[in-house]
Order: structure tokens, then sequence, then C-alpha cells
């Protein structure tokens, strides 16, 4: 029977292949799910046959892998997504001709399709300014709500503070800031290491601001769950109303509420602040390969998109400003 985490468990190659992604690359178990659902579209759409426990993977040629991509585009696959799987195929493949399973590639030199370019959203230094002002404000109006004790109600206050404060200072992911440990705080330096993708680690600056924003939200958890107070360096930093360790779906749905009350698009997502982060860096005046180092990102690539950005920006001064634009 088919898992939403190993459609084909039964498959030895794809299960080897798992294995190693886990083992070895340390993919995230979002990964696996996706690399595995992927190969089995393509088993299912070369073979028609999803009773196989193994399949034949040395037959499927060039036109076979053509024909699987012709048929995610005609189906109306967003670029992205074709590309993605394009990727995981490629990656498989790629792995059964190291252990000696194939000899070719079918999805060797295949091209993914063009995909628009999309800009980051960023928000500007003032929008991002009034969301983290926003939790303070809504914290005073929602004093009087009697449904939680006044000391967790400060404290979610004083948490959603600090979080906001987090996520725009360090430039870091939502996951790597839900994240955190008390341990993985250090004030005397004002730095927080955070676990990116593949566990990978990395130090993100903090701003006196968020700093001043977590060691208030610390103390007051401290005295809310005295057991997972200063004594136990490994209790997470962002907690729930009932000390639990806050979800990055929670973190979403707080947001909403406050680029609502911050009078902001409530559709931004939480990596706007980290595009936020980057841009801002950008426009005044930082290098590239810094930028690059405090985002975690592989590639330099990766962060150029955000010198699109702040040309964009630019460009929209000149059209407002200048007499002749």
């Amino acid at each position: 029977m088919e898992t939403p985490s190993n459609p084909l468990a039964e498959d030895p190659a794809v299960a080897q292949f798992l294995h190693y992604l886990r083992d070895e690359r340390n993919a995230s178990p979002h990964t696996l799910q996706n690399y595995a659902r992927d190969i089995s579209q393509f088993a299912r759409l070369t073979w028609a046959d999803p009773a196989r426990r193994a399949y034949p993977w040395a037959e499927a040629d060039r036109f076979a892998a053509r024909r699987f991509l012709a048929g995610l585009q005609k189906g109306g696959s967003q670029p992205t997504t074709t590309a993605r799987k394009l990727a995981a195929l490629r990656s498989f493949y790629r792995f059964l001709q190291r252990e000696e399973r194939v000899e070719l590639n079918p999805f060797a030199g295949l091209r993914p399709p063009k995909r628009a370019r999309r800009l980051p959203t960023a928000l500007s230094v003032e929008e991002v300014r009034r969301l983290l002002e926003a939790p303070a404000r809504l914290g005073q109006r929602a004093a009087r709500d009697r449904r939680l004790p006044p000391a967790v109600r400060e404290y979610l206050t004083l948490r959603d503070t600090a979080l906001l404060e987090t996520l725009y200072s360090t430039g870091a992911r939502v996951s790597e800031v839900a994240g955190l440990s008390e341990a993985d705080v250090d004030f005397l330096s004002g730095v927080a290491k955070v676990r990116g993708k593949g566990k990978k680690e990395r130090l993100c600056p903090l701003g006196r601001p968020a700093c001043r924003a977590l060691r208030a939200a610390l103390r007051q958890a401290a005295a809310l769950w005295p057991a997972a107070g200063p004594s136990s360096r490994g209790a997470r930093v962002f907690r729930n109303a009932q000390g639990g360790p806050l979800t990055t779906r929670s973190v979403e749905r707080l947001l909403k509420v406050y680029l609502a009350e911050a009078g902001l698009n409530v559709n931004v997502s939480p990596h706007a602040l980290r595009h936020s982060f980057a841009t801002h860096l950008l426009d005044a005046g930082a290098d590239l390969r810094s930028v690059q180092e405090l985002l975690g990102h592989a590639s330099l690539s990766t962060t150029q998109i955000y010198t699109h950005v702040t040309v964009e920006r630019l460009k929209k001064v000149y059209e407002d400003a200048h007499p002749r634009a």
C-alpha cells in the first residue's frame, strides 16, 4: 500500500535512495516525501502498473523522460513544480548509476521549463516598524480579556514582540527561529545560533531591540514555568500559552493578526521579514557576500535576487522624483 512518505516502499532501489538522502544528505522529511512522490508519479505514468514491487528502472529511456515532462506541462503543472520533479528524478537516476543499477540517466541534459522571475515581497522600513509595534498595541487592548491569566497575556505580548524582532533582526527562516532553544541565544555576544537546511548551523547577529525583547520574554517565561527556566538551557525560546513549543503554523497565524493590526497586507508571509532583512541591508550598502552568509545561502546566485528588488525600488524612486523620468 502506498504511503505519503514513501509511495514505493517495496521497491528496493527507491528505498535505498531515500535512505541515502536521509542518512548521508541529511534531507528533511518534507524533502523525502516530495522525492518519493515524484518518483512514484514517473513510475505510474511510465509503466502504468501500481502493483509492482520493483520497477525496471533501466528500461526507461530519454523518450520516457520527455514524455513524462510533456505530460506535466500539458496537465497544467507550474514551471517550478516541473523543475522540482525533474531535479528529483535526475538525482534518483544519478544515484542508480553510482550503484550500478542503470547505465544511463534518461533525465540528464533535459532542461526545465522557463519560469517567470518573481521578485520577493519586502516590506519598507516604515512598514516593518509598524509591524514590530503591533503586538504591544494589541496587547494593551486585550488587557481586559479574562480568558487568560494576566501573567500569560503579558507573556504572549512579550513573546510576539520578541518573535517579530528576532525574525527581522536575524533574517532567519521561521522554522529556524521557532526551533531556537535558550542555549542558542548568546546575549553577551549578541548572536543566535540557528540550524538551517541540511542541519547546517550558522550564527545570526541580534540587534539591541531584539535582545531587549528576548530578555523580557524569557524572564516572563521563567516566572510562568520555573521548571523550564534559566536552569534548563534546552528549553524553547518561544512557547505557546501552555508552555509548549510554538509551531511555525502558529507563527503564520500570529503574523496575519499583526499585519492586520499594522494596516498591512495580511497575505504577506513570515518569509517577507527575511526578504525585508536582506533588502534593507543591501539598500544601506551591505555587500552581497555578507548578506549571503547572514542568510545561509549556499549559492550567491540565490542572494542576487535581492539586488533586483533594490534596483526596482531605486527605479520607482527615480520615476516618482525625477522631472523627466
